[in-house]
This record gives C-alpha cells, sequence and structure tokens, in this order.
C-alpha cells in the first residue's frame, strides 16, 4: 500500500487529489496538511512514503517543507512530487536541489497524477528528459555561474560520464547507445554513482551533473 501526504493550502485542490488517489487500488491518502509546516508535521508522525506537496502555501511554503524533509534522516524513505501552476516554475530547479524526486503541474492527467506517485514511490525520479532538458536550460539562464561543486573524485571516469549524460536528460537506454553498453550495465553505472554521491533519485543526479559543471547551457 502507498500512503501519501496532500500539501496543498485550496481544501478543494486536496478533496480532488484524495478521491482519485483513494480510488486506486494499493493507494491511500493518510494525511493532509493546509501549509508547509504541517507538511513537516505529519511526514514524521506518519511517515507516508509519498507526499505530494504543492509549492507555493502561506506560512512556511512547499519548498522549505521539501528542504527540511529532504534533510532529516529519518525520512530518507519520503519521496516528495512537487505540485505547481507552471511547468517551468522558477522553484522547481532548486526543489529538486532539496530532495524532490520530481513535479508535476496541477492540470495533469489523473492518469499521469496515478503513475506519477506509482512511479515516485518505486524509487525513480519523475524527469522526463524533455523536460529535464527545458528545466536545467532554464535554471542556466537564471544564473551567472554554477553553484558550489560537489566532490566527484570518488567517482570513475565512466562514472562520470554517465552522470555527464544523465545531467542532460538522457535516459538508461540512450545512456548506453551513447556509450556502447547494454542497459543493464548503464543502469548499474547511474545506480553506482547515485550511491557513491548519496543521492536520493535520479533528480539528485541531474542538480549534482549541473552544479559541478559537468553539463552546461551549450549543451542543450
Amino acid at each position: 500500500m502507498i500512503r501519501i501526504v496532500l500539501a496543498d493550502d485550496q481544501a478543494l485542490v486536496r478533496a480532488g487529489f484524495r478521491a482519485l488517489l483513494n480510488a486506486q487500488d494499493g493507494m491511500t491518502v493518510v494525511g493532509e496538511a493546509g501549509d508547509g509546516a504541517q507538511a513537516v508535521d505529519l511526514a514524521r508522525e506518519l511517515r507516508p512514503d509519498v507526499v505530494l506537496m504543492d509549492i507555493r502555501m502561506p506560512g512556511v511554503d512547499g519548498l522549505t517543507a521539501t528542504k527540511t524533509i529532504g534533510a532529516d534522516p529519518a525520512l530518507d524513505a519520503t519521496r516528495i512530487i512537487m505540485l505547481t501552476t507552471f511547468e517551468l516554475d522558477e522553484y522547481v530547479f532548486e526543489a529538486l536541489r532539496n530532495g524532490a524526486s520530481g513535479f508535476l503541474v496541477k492540470d495533469t492527467e489523473p492518469a499521469e497524477l496515478i503513475q506519477a506517485v506509482r512511479v515516485v514511490a518505486s524509487g525513480d525520479a519523475l524527469l522526463s528528459p524533455g523536460v529535464t532538458r527545458r528545466l536545467i536550460s532554464e535554471y542556466a539562464a537564471r544564473s551567472k555561474s554554477p553553484g558550489t561543486a560537489r566532490e566527484l573524485g570518488v567517482l570513475t571516469e565512466r562514472e562520470r560520464e554517465v552522470l555527464a549524460l544523465v545531467g542532460t536528460g538522457m535516459t538508461n537506454d540512450e545512456i548506453a547507445a551513447r556509450l556502447y553498453m547494454s542497459p543493464a550495465t548503464a543502469k548499474t553505472h547511474v545506480s553506482r554513482t547515485m550511491m557513491k554521491l548519496r543521492a536520493r533519485d535520479r533528480a539528485q543526479l541531474v542538480v549534482i551533473a549541473y552544479e559541478s559543471g559537468l553539463v552546461r547551457p551549450g549543451w542543450l
């Protein structure tokens, strides 16, 4: 059973999501929050598998709440999907940096929302290659220079290559084709890279790839 917490300041939005998700086999909404502070409290109390978190809420916003949850070792198993009105919301990249596993626009189709919850609950990141490229491009356009580079010395040369390709939005199959390896080998390299860099998921690798300078705007 996938246990879900909803965090949105609009009761009508929460009601719609709750009705949809509770109607699915293997899903249940275990809590609702009207702001970020309540979302953090519920996450700590209920240890949900997934939190659907609105970015913009009064008081403690979703970005701050995501950062708090992402920094709590006791909540390592909790995955966060950011909800936003705009696909390229200016805060989305910051949310990914702070621990979110992906994002959805609020008017997404019901089937896409359900699939998103399943994908993130399974431990994967919710970032399509096309959206990843646009997201990095948007972030790069707002930044004069990359952020502080994370130490990449723990990676092998091949793992650095794989990290760079993950950062450009490539899937495992695309990475395998580019580097002349099997998809299973590409997946193994991605998993080892995540482990070495202590990344929660693929979304975190995208952030690391850009901030380390492995991915630059001219590549997109």
